[in-house]
């Protein structure tokens, strides 16, 4: 029963990093009806944000999100307003962010080389006591962060003017412009935000993983997973497809086998594809 909790415990943990890099891909598909494929290329960047302001200038990689978050807002406001914005539909965009992808792999493999890099934080291998559980203290605390970042994300969407727009924008485009929502700035920003997660998520998993050029991609695949199982264009769905994801990862490297670890999102993606295509929460459309 502890071993059953334990790997409960560390799915739920781990279900939460995936969520923040979910919620970021659904927001930007929700409103633009676009899959970002570099969108991994933005956590990466985040990881490499807290490695370097943890070696140069001792800032924790939690803390550093402060940097990262503005700085890939800003970063995916450009790259929209110079690259994405130019495609003709969904298809292009598709193409499009895909070459974005390798570009900015690429160039992180020429500035940094594709040597492994650790963050080794004093806490790194602490862990805090639930009874006779366990439990990680850089992954509770990335938990604890992911909650309350999924709270604000809730309230920015639910009580802002700028929240309430990008809803519109998202619901129903052309009545959102009728309304004078300028729905090309809101994508605009939106396609931030949407890459500000992602390098939250970066700065989040810094202090667990090694951060190299072509990390990006590995969790793309995650978040896909999680965007489909939550539903296209669902927050809540993104948070909850995170954890189920989380927990199926670790019952099952737990209770089969441990070199699988990753097949069982892609085995969980096929049977949400076979028996629910629109996902959890999403809603079927022609």
């Amino acid at each position: 029963m502890d071993l059953f909790l334990q790997s409960l415990i560390s799915g739920i943990m781990t279900g939460g990093v995936y969520a923040i890099i979910a919620l970021g891909l659904t927001l930007i598909f929700g409103v633009m009806r676009i899959i970002n494929m570099a969108h991994g290329e933005f956590l990466m960047i985040g990881m490499y944000i807290s490695y370097f302001s943890y070696t140069l200038f001792h800032i924790d990689p939690f803390i550093s999100i402060v940097i990262s978050a503005p700085l890939t807002f800003l970063l995916g406001v450009v790259i929209y307003r110079f690259v994405v914005s130019r495609s003709q539909n969904e298809e292009n965009s598709l193409i499009l962010t895909a070459g974005l992808s390798l570009v900015l792999a690429n160039t992180a493999l020429l500035l940094w080389s594709p040597d492994y890099r650790h963050l080794k934080v004093p806490y790194g291998t602490e862990v805090v006591k639930l009874g006779n559980i366990s439990v990680s203290l850089p992954m509770l605390i990335s938990f604890l962060i992911t909650i309350a970042i999924t709270l604000l994300l809730y309230w920015f969407l639910n009580k802002t003017d700028l929240g309430l727009a990008i809803r519109a924008s998202a619901q129903e485009s052309e009545a959102a412009t009728v309304m004078g929502i300028n729905v090309k700035k809101i994508a605009m920003i939106t396609f931030g935000i949407g890459a500000a997660f992602a390098s939250i998520s970066g700065s989040l998993l810094a202090p667990a993983l090694y951060a190299y050029p072509t990390i990006g991609t590995l969790f793309l695949v995650k978040a896909f997973v999680v965007v489909v199982l939550g539903g296209m264009g669902s927050v809540e769905g993104a948070l909850i497809g995170g954890i189920i994801l989380g927990v199926t990862e670790s019952l099952g490297s737990v209770y089969i086998s441990t070199g699988m670890t990753d097949a069982f999102g892609l085995i969980l993606f096929l049977l949400i594809l076979l028996f629910r295509p629109s996902g959890l929460f999403g809603t079927a459309t022609r």
